[in-house]
């Protein structure tokens, strides 16, 4: 790891003191605060590391003045006290992004920050500060000109034009600004009557995919190819039920803690996905830090799906897969499936690979254009 790189972060970085959130008792040998590689006097080496966390503790996006809460500290006091079950998974912590003079300041910070982690091949894990913060997440890929697809986790959808909160309008920000560098959008588990009917008739025009709570819940996996296909997933704890997130105040419904952890897990399991970030995390609205042990078992599980995703075989590798050639719609398409995982792929008209579930198989072994690749096709 060169000092150049750590030269151009280290300015934005604060420090964490490892010690005081164990609340001074230090962590056992099979604790994960024993062997997560922190900044605290020195940045830490993360040559090795699968996963970097990085804290920003901002929320003026939600038009609550700058203070001292430190919601990214109180997920790793949970965080570090788990038992490290996932030895091959290395997690590093880079520390909390200093909240800027401004807004726009800590959305360049925090953007600076985690541009150059990912571009020392690594996966960056925020936590957040309030959900507008995903705009600079989306602008780590936009600076670079990478078109990529995004997920995102949200009871509402944040296209509220009439509200001057970023909170409220960041999506505008990331589905039209130009030039735009979302390839498509993906918003699961919206909740319908926090939604106005003549959004999601906008977002279906531009062949986005919306998903709503009570259709996920009902077949969960369905949404692994989603999550599979992404490059940045994005993460509002208002999505989860208030009685397993106390802190979540928007909406007593919503996701159950352990549906949380697996669409998490689906992230974790993902080849493409370099930043995930989990935001609206408020520590002066929890109950018994209930809501910071949910999302420390989220990232739990986030080091459980990549350790699943490191067992699965390349697309190239193609006597790792049962292949299926089917002809639907007088179309030819191919169905890969993979022998280690069984997980699905499918072959777009152009040649290439997405995601797909075994119900789409069974959609086209039936002779029916399966929705997931239609949309796709539309969308190229």
């Amino acid at each position: 790891m060169s000092l150049e790189f750590i030269d151009s972060i280290i300015d934005f970085l604060e420090p964490v003191n490892k010690y005081e959130l164990s609340r001074d008792e230090g962590y056992k040998d099979v604790q994960l605060g024993k062997h997560i590689n922190a900044f605290e006097e020195y940045f830490p080496d993360i040559s090795t590391a699968d996963i970097v966390l990085v804290g920003c503790n901002d929320y003026r996006g939600e038009g609550i003045p700058a203070r001292s809460a430190n919601a990214a500290d109180a997920v790793r006091a949970a965080f570090y006290s788990l038992f490290h079950w996932h030895t091959e998974v290395v997690v590093a912590d880079a520390g909390n992004v200093k909240t800027g003079a401004t807004l726009q300041d800590t959305y360049a910070a925090l953007r600076a920050v985690v541009s150059e982690l990912i571009q020392q091949g690594k996966r960056v894990v925020i936590l957040g500060g309030s959900h507008d913060l995903t705009i600079a997440q989306y602008e780590v890929y936009a600076r670079q000109q990478q078109i990529i697809e995004a997920t995102c986790v949200d009871a509402a959808i944040d296209l509220q034009i009439e509200s001057r909160l970023p909170i409220d309008t960041f999506l505008f920000r990331l589905l039209t600004s130009e030039p735009n560098f979302l390839k498509h959008y993906n918003h699961i588990g919206f909740q319908s009557y926090l939604v106005h009917p003549n959004m999601l008739e906008t977002i279906d025009k531009l062949r986005f995919d919306c998903f709503r709570v009570g259709k996920v819940k009902e077949n969960i996996t369905e949404m692994e190819p989603v999550i599979r296909n992404s490059d940045m997933f994005s993460f509002d704890i208002s999505a989860i039920q208030h009685s397993h997130a106390p802190a979540n105040r928007l909406t007593p419904n919503g996701f159950n803690g352990e549906e949380a952890c697996t669409l998490m897990q689906y992230a974790g399991m993902s080849p493409n996905i370099s930043s995930f970030g989990i935001y609206g995390y408020h520590p002066d609205r929890d109950e018994h830090n209930l809501t910071a042990k949910q999302i420390s078992h989220m990232l739990w599980y986030l080091m459980d799906g990549i350790y699943k995703g490191k067992q699965e075989a390349l697309l190239e590798h193609r006597e790792d897969f049962n292949e299926f050639n089917l002809a639907f719609a007088e179309m030819q398409s191919v169905f890969l499936q993979s022998k280690k995982t069984g997980r699905w792929w499918v072959q777009l008209p152009d040649g290439k690979f997405i995601a797909c579930s075994y119900h789409d198989y069974l959609a086209a072994s039936n002779n029916d254009i399966p929705e997931r690749w239609l949309r796709a096709v539309e969308r190229s």
